[in-house]
C-alpha cells in the first residue's frame, strides 16, 4: 500500500464500518439491496488492495468496476428482480450472472488462495453438466435461467441467508474486535494472562494460553492469533529456555482454541446461528463448558511438559505491575461487560449490544496504558481500525458468498440429499461410523478451506445425516466445527503449526506433533458432547452439565498425562486408557 493510496483505503474503510453500522440502526433494509452492497464494498480490498504485481492490480481494477456495476444493478433494481422468481430474463441478465459468480470465484481465490474456489467451480459445473453423470449422482438437468437466477438475483445462492449473516452480525463484530485491537485490548490480555499465570511453573506457556484464549475469541483466526500474541509470547517461552517445538506448539495450539472460546467464537457462531435456528446466547452457553475442558486440556498437558523440561515461570521483573494489570485491563473488560449485558440484561441482538460495546471501545482509543491523550496517537488508531476492518470483513464476504456457490448446488440439484444418503448407507445406519466418516471429511476440507467455510460444507452434506441416526441438531453442529478447526494443528496442512514454527525457526513436522499432543482436547471433546449429551445443556440442566463437565475434565486429565508426562510406558498407557474409559463409558 503506497502513502498516495493509503487515504483512500482508510476511507473505504471507514464507509464500510459506517455502511454495516447504518444497517443496524436503519431499520429493514431489502436483502437484494444490503447484501449486494456488502459485496460491492469487499471487492476493492479482495481484488485490488492484496495484489502483488501491476498485472494483479490492472486486472483487480477492471474486475472491481465490473463487480461493482453488477451489484449496484441487482440493488437497484431489486423490486423487479422480486417479481421474476429467480428467473433471468435476457442475456443481459445471464452475463451479469456469469460476471457475478466469476468475480466471487476471483474474490475468494485471492484472499485465501484456490481450495475453496475450486469447490465452487467444481459445484458449478456440477450444475451445469450433472445431468450427463449416469446413475443416481447425477441430476435431472436445470435451465440456465433458473439455476443461474437462483443463485444470483434471488435469496437462495450469492444473497441467501450465509450472506446476510455475514452483512448484520460477522461484519459487526469484525468491527468491534477490529476496535479492541486497536487500542491497548491486546496488552491487557497480555497483562492479564502475565498477572494469573506467570509465576506457575511453565508460566511462560501458560500466559500464552490465556492470552490466546482471550484474544482468539475476538480475532476468530487461528493464524491471525498466533502471528498477533506469538510475536510476544514465543520470544519470551525461547528466552526462558522452553523448546523451540514446544514453544511455538502451545502457541499454535492456543490460537486454534480462541475460535471455540465464548463470547465470540470468529465467524462460526454466528454462521451456527442462521443454520441451526438456535438464538446466539443457547449456542454460546452451549459452547463454553467444552471450551474450557479444551484449555483444560492444553493447560494438564503444560504442566506434564513442564515435569519433564523443568520449565521455569516468568520472573517476577517481567511480569506486570498490578496498576497494570487493573488500568490495561479495562480496555477490554468495559466493552466485553457492555456486550454480555446488552445481550444477556439487556435482551438485545447480538449485532445491537455489539455496537454499544463498540461505542465504549471506541471511546477507549483516546487512551493509553497510563491512562494519557495524544491526538496523533489516536488518528493513527482509529485509520488502523478502519484498515484492519475493512480488509477482514472483505476475507470473510469473500469466503461466505463462495460458500455461498456451493450451498445453492447443493440445494439446487439435490446433491446435498445424495451425499447424505450415501453417508448413512456407508455407515450401516450407525452413529459412530457415521461420526467418524463426517470427521475424516473434516479434516480433508479443513485442510485449505478456512474454518468456517469448511464447517458450513460439512454441515449441509453431513448434518442432516446426523440428525436422522438421533443427534441433537446443535450436538451435530457442534461435533462438526470442533473437527472443522482439526487442520489448525493436523498434519499435513497445519497452517498455526506452519506460521508459528516459521517465528521459531524450528522443523515444523516436530511443532505439529507436540501440538497434537497438546492439543488433544480438540479430538476427543467433540466425542465427548457426543457420548456425554449433558455436556452442551448447561442451560438447561446445569448440574446435569457439570457432573458431565467434570467426568470428561478426569479423562481428559488422564489422557493428556499419558501422552505427554515422563512417566513409564506402561504407567502412561494405562493412564490413557482409564482416561478414555472414564469419558466414553456410561456417558452422561
Amino acid at each position: 500500500m503506497s502513502a498516495v493510496s493509503r487515504p483512500f483505503w482508510i476511507a473505504l474503510g471507514a464507509v464500510s464500518i459506517f455502511f454495516h453500522l447504518w444497517l443496524i440502526f436503519s431499520g429493514l433494509v431489502p436483502n437484494l439491496v444490503s447484501r449486494p452492497l456488502h459485496m460491492a464494498l469487499a471487492l476493492p480490498w479482495a481484488l485490488v488492495f492484496v495484489a502483488k504485481t501491476p498485472w494483479q492490480k490492472i486486472s483487480g481494477l477492471i474486475l472491481t468496476v465490473i463487480g461493482f456495476a453488477a451489484c449496484l444493478w441487482v440493488a437497484f433494481n431489486h423490486g423487479m428482480l422480486g417479481d421474476q422468481y429467480g428467473f433471468l430474463v435476457g442475456n443481459l441478465q445471464i452475463a451479469i450472472s456469469f460476471a457475478l459468480l466469476g468475480i466471487v470465484l476471483e474474490m475468494a481465490r485471492r484472499a485465501i488462495g484456490w481450495p475453496l474456489p475450486s469447490v465452487a467451480a467444481i459445484a458449478l459445473l456440477y450444475g451445469f453438466f450433472g445431468e450427463y453423470i449416469p446413475g443416481e449422482f447425477g441430476h435431472g438437468g436445470l435451465p440456465i435461467e433458473s439455476m443461474l437466477g437462483t443463485l444470483t438475483i434471488a435469496e437462495g445462492g450469492l444473497w441467501g441467508s450465509l450472506t446476510g449473516v455475514s452483512v448484520s452480525i460477522v461484519a459487526i463484530f469484525v468491527i468491534f474486535g477490529a476496535i479492541l485491537n486497536g487500542g491497548e485490548a491486546g496488552q491487557g490480555f497480555m497483562n492479564v494472562a502475565g498477572a494469573a499465570a506467570g509465576r506457575l511453573r511453565g508460566g511462560a506457556a501458560k500466559v500464552s494460553v490465556i492470552s490466546s484464549a482471550l484474544f482468539g475469541s475476538i480475532s476468530g483466526s487461528a493464524s491471525a492469533n498466533v502471528a498477533s500474541t506469538g510475536a510476544i509470547t514465543l520470544p519470551a517461552m525461547t528466552k526462558l529456555g522452553y523448546p523451540k517445538k514446544l514453544a511455538a506448539a502451545v502457541e499454535a495450539v492456543a490460537s486454534s482454541g480462541g475460535q471455540i472460546m465464548p463470547p465470540l467464537m470468529g465467524a462460526g457462531a454466528f454462521v451456527m446461528v442462521e443454520l441451526t435456528g438456535r438464538p446466539y446466547v443457547e449456542i454460546m452457553v452451549a459452547a463454553i463448558l467444552p471450551a474450557i475442558l479444551y484449555f483444560l486440556a492444553v493447560w494438564v498437558g503444560i504442566n506434564a511438559f513442564a515435569l519433564r523440561y523443568d520449565l521455569p515461570g516468568v520472573p517476577e521483573k517481567d511480569r506486570p505491575d498490578t496498576r497494570a494489570v487493573i488500568v490495561t485491563s479495562a480496555f477490554f473488560l468495559v466493552p466485553f461487560a457492555i456486550l454480555l449485558w446488552g445481550m444477556f440484561g439487556g435482551g438485545y441482538t447480538p449485532q445491537y449490544a455489539a455496537c454499544l460495546a463498540m461505542i465504549a471501545g471506541a471511546a477507549l482509543l483516546f487512551l493509553d496504558g497510563n491512562l494519557q491523550f495524544s491526538l496523533r496517537r489516536t488518528g493513527e488508531r482509529f485509520t488502523e481500525v478502519c484498515l484492519s476492518a475493512g480488509r477482514q470483513v472483505s476475507m470473510i464476504a469473500a469466503i461466505i458468498l463462495c460458500a455461498s456457490i456451493v450451498i445453492g448446488v447443493l440445494g439446487l440439484t439435490g446433491l446435498g440429499v445424495k451425499i447424505t444418503s450415501l453417508l448413512l448407507s456407508g455407515s450401516g445406519g450407525m452413529l459412530w461410523p457415521a461420526l467418524l466418516l463426517t470427521a475424516v471429511a473434516c479434516l480433508i476440507l479443513g485442510m485449505e478451506v478456512p474454518t468456517t467455510a469448511a464447517y458450513v460444507i460439512c454441515v449441509s452434506v453431513a448434518g442432516p445425516a446426523l440428525t436422522e441416526l438421533g443427534l441433537d441438531p446443535l450436538q451435530a453442529h457442534l461435533f462438526v466445527f470442533w473437527f472443522a478447526l482439526l487442520s489448525t494443528i493436523t498434519p499435513p496442512v497445519c497452517g498455526a503449526v506452519f506460521i508459528a514454527a516459521g517465528m521459531v525457526e524450528e522443523n515444523w513436522l516436530k511443532v505439529a506433533g507436540t501440538a497434537m499432543a497438546l492439543g488433544v482436547g480438540l479430538y476427543i471433546v467433540p466425542l465427548a458432547m457426543i457420548a456425554n449429551g449433558s455436556l452442551i445443556d448447561l442451560a438447561a440442566n446445569p448440574v446435569w452439565a457439570l457432573v458431565a463437565g467434570l467426568k470428561v475434565a478426569v479423562g481428559l486429565t488422564a489422557i493428556s498425562y499419558g501422552l505427554i508426562s515422563p512417566r513409564p510406558v506402561l504407567v502412561r498407557i494405562a493412564s490413557g486408557v482409564m482416561g478414555g474409559l472414564v469419558i466414553f463409558v456410561a456417558g452422561v
